[in-house]
């Protein structure tokens, strides 16, 4: 979302400029504080080449790449800030976004626990310090949405919003390349186009060719009513020909309506709330038309915008704003509201944890208010900024707007559908000592299906546990694996829409020594094979890890066959299992010299049973042991 933040995060941002400004940092300061961050970056740019970058310097990078959304170069400068004394908080939060939206999760969760430091009170470190890990998990999730880029109506430049109204589909771009460029990303100016439902495809965009709304300024967010007589929107603080500014200079977004008058939009009104001194914008409406919500800097908030909601009487008068609880607003930034046919709230967040970016969140109606928010999940949400979030609940069908990897243009509108719901159980697997019962960290947790197809895999914490996600209703199999214990593994089946918690209990590698023998759980092949089957790598993996641990330990493997298949067919046979043994333990460091393998085909049946053996009492028969030679 690259170029929407002025337009439609709806944000002065605010930066402490040195009072100690030479000619050299004034130009670059003067356009930062314009906020024509790309120009403002170059600029910076520049003192860095005559060698007069400092910590300020660095920081002023770090934001305005932040700012354009350019986080692998906001990461490279916060980086030089952070380690710094007396760091503001919100540099090292915004530090942390890019690290995440970079894909370095662990990083992030370095530079989350030093914000958390700085502003414990924070309501966005107190969310990340109760659920650190809460990325990994999100990511473990199966995406509730499809999304799926609408070609037909996006370009190379910004595409963002989207509203139906019948076969009309109302949204904002920047395209109009007859416009001029703004400064902020060096694309044109925005302005709110219409395409047409066309046999199910939303094609043959159009800019609304009305002078009353769209003018040579942004234009942005709309949302119409039910009976589809009047629209707001938000533009730049530009009213009947006079474009104001803040007493710092900056032109804000301001909130405007228009009624539908004999096939056009008429009579643009400034709503009554705007000022010149904060920013007003993002319209939604409820489904009855009697709230309109909206998104705003103004004075009284929480964070850098929150999202507000206002009465609308019969008349279309607009009552007093009144701000959204603060589980829903942040100190980070509540954008883009939505409200759904059931009253439900939808909206973009920095501030709620998220993937990356901007994330989608849901909040179900509860009363006159709303219940706690939850991230949409992938699919709608990527590591990149994704919002503008419309749903049909009846039709489960909408729109995203994001600029994640693989679009047409910097921002894109995707048409979303929801999937099939897919039962998930959270699995929460303790692994500990079988003696002592303490938890073992560092051990590696892997989830498989019954297939052997391996589906995650984590390793514990300091207290033993990991946390996995497995679909329900499904069997699975959780191995655990640690240094100088045995290895371990249970079978589980996911119950539904539940948590379980399952413990591992691994014993330490010598109890695997029995006498003059390596004792391993049976190491079986399948009917006339001798390759080795994932189950019998895991417990060979044990005999490996023992033979490392006691370097002078030498092993001969004895492999054996049911008695199907003629004598000599079988010694043949064993013989190669033998050695598919041998050859699997020395492709893992053993020393060829340190073990070898002989078969004895059917002559040592484990079970008797001659002719009369059943298919287990066969698989029994087809397994190898494991003599200790020398120790």
């Amino acid at each position: 979302m690259n170029k929407i933040y002025t337009i439609l995060v709806l944000l002065v941002f605010s930066t402490t400029i040195s009072t100690a400004q030479n000619k050299d940092t004034k130009k670059a300061d003067d356009l930062y504080k314009r906020l024509q961050y790309t120009d403002a970056a170059e600029a910076y740019q520049k003192l860095l080449k005559k060698g007069k970058g400092d910590r300020y310097v660095f920081e002023q990078l770090g934001n305005s790449y932040f700012y354009i959304n350019d986080t692998k170069k906001a990461e490279t400068y916060y980086k030089r800030v952070v380690k710094g004394n007396n760091v503001k908080s919100e540099t090292v939060y915004n530090y942390a976004q890019s690290l995440k939206a970079n894909g370095k999760f662990s990083d992030y969760n370095t530079a989350m626990k030093q914000f958390a430091e700085l502003a414990p009170n924070d309501s966005r470190a107190k969310e990340f310090m109760k659920n650190p890990n809460y990325v990994p998990k999100l990511m473990e999730k199966q995406p509730k949405f499809s999304a799926t880029n609408m070609k037909d109506i996006n370009t190379e430049y910004s595409e963002f919003g989207g509203i139906m109204v019948g076969n009309d589909f109302y949204f904002s771009s920047a395209r109009n390349t007859t416009r001029r460029k703004y400064g902020w990303n060096e694309e044109p100016y925005l302005d709110i186009y219409v395409a047409e439902n066309v046999g199910g495809t939303i094609k043959n965009a159009e800019l609304l060719k009305n002078k009353e709304v769209n003018t040579k300024y942004h234009e942005g967010n709309m949302a119409i009513t039910a009976d589809g007589k009047r629209m707001y929107f938000d533009r730049n603080d530009y009213y009947r020909g006079k474009y104001d500014k803040s007493e710092e200079g900056v032109n804000q977004i301001n909130l405007y309506y228009a009624d539908w008058v004999v096939g056009e939009w008429k009579d643009v009104q400034s709503v009554a709330f705007n000022s010149d001194e904060y920013s007003v914008g993002h319209p939604a409406l409820s489904p009855d038309g009697n709230t309109l919500y909206f998104v705003s800097d103004m004075p009284g908030g929480k964070g850098h915008s929150d999202i507000y909601k206002v009465s609308v009487s019969k008349e279309g008068i607009l009552g007093t704003p009144e701000r959204l609880g603060d589980h829903i607003n942040t100190e980070g930034k509540e954008v883009f509201p939505y409200i759904d046919s059931n009253g439900d709230l939808y909206f973009s967040s920095t501030g709620h944890m998220g993937l990356g970016g901007l994330d989608v969140f849901y909040a179900p109606a509860e009363g006159t208010g709303f219940g706690a928010p939850k991230n949409v999940g992938l699919g709608i949400n990527s590591s990149d900024d994704d919002f503008a979030f419309i749903y049909d609940s009846a039709t489960e069908e909408g729109f995203v707007s994001s600029n994640r990897a693989g679009g047409k243009g910097s921002d894109d509108i995707y048409t979303t559908k929801k999937l099939e719901p897919l039962c998930e159980v959270e699995l929460i697997v303790q692994v500990v000592n079988e003696y002592t019962k303490a938890p073992i960290a560092g051990a590696r947790v892997d989830l498989y299906d019954k297939l052997g197809n391996k589906l995650g895999t984590k390793t514990t914490g300091d207290d033993g546990n990991v946390t996995l996600i497995a679909e329900c209703e499904k069997e699975h199999e959780v191995q655990a694996v640690a240094t100088n214990f045995e290895s371990n593994a249970i079978d589980v089946e996911m119950a539904s829409d539940v948590t379980l918690n399952k413990t591992i209990s691994l014993r330490p590698i010598e109890d695997i020594i029995v006498d003059d023998k390596v004792v391993l759980n049976p190491i079986y092949f399948d009917l006339d094979k001798s390759n080795i089957k994932p189950k019998a790598a895991f417990e060979l993996d044990n005999l490996v890890a023992l033979m490392k641990k006691y370097p002078n330990m030498v092993i001969k493997v004895e492999s054996h066959t049911d008695i199907r298949a003629t004598p000599e067919y079988n010694m043949a046979l064993s013989n190669r299992r033998a050695q598919s043994t041998v050859q699997y333990v020395i492709s893992k460091g053993i020393d060829k010299a340190r073990i070898s393998g002989e078969g004895f085909g059917e002559s040592r049946p484990e079970v008797a049973c001659g002719s009369n053996c059943t298919e287990a009492q066969h698989q029994k028969n087809r397994r190898s042991e494991f003599i200790i030679v020398e120790r």
